[in-house]
């Protein structure tokens, strides 16, 4: 249980932060805010949305920490959160900045970070 609630945790706190880090572009691309936009208040926002990415990164890694009585260690937590972000970041790009596109060299670089995770898991 342990095990769902953290990944589940780091999925929506991954959530929050491809929004706060990459949401003002798709803004931008809206003409909702402008190139001049001050950037303290482009920050400002960002800050905003990562104070929930931050209310779900802790708590998972808490939960997730071996030490804690979690199912991973340090490790393991990290690059486990590095491949959701990867995934949620890659859904993100497609769905909201959909005239871009996706190439080959992505895929290869995404199936290296899966395999990172294979290896942190490894005994």
């Amino acid at each position: 249980m342990k095990l769902v609630l953290t990944i589940g945790f780091l999925i929506i706190s991954n959530i929050f932060m491809t929004f706060a880090w990459y949401g003002h572009l798709k803004l931008q691309q809206l003409k909702l805010i402008t190139s001049n936009t001050p950037l303290m208040l482009v920050i400002l926002i960002s800050w905003g949305l990562a104070f929930f990415e931050y209310c779900f990164q802790v708590p998972a890694n808490r939960i997730g920490f071996i030490h804690n009585g979690g199912p991973m260690n340090l490790v393991q937590l990290k690059v486990t959160q590095e491949v959701i972000s990867l995934i949620v970041f890659t859904i993100f790009f497609v769905l909201v900045f959909n005239k871009d596109s996706l190439h080959w060299n992505h895929f290869a670089a995404f199936v290296c970070l899966v395999m990172a995770v294979f290896f942190a898991f490894l005994k």
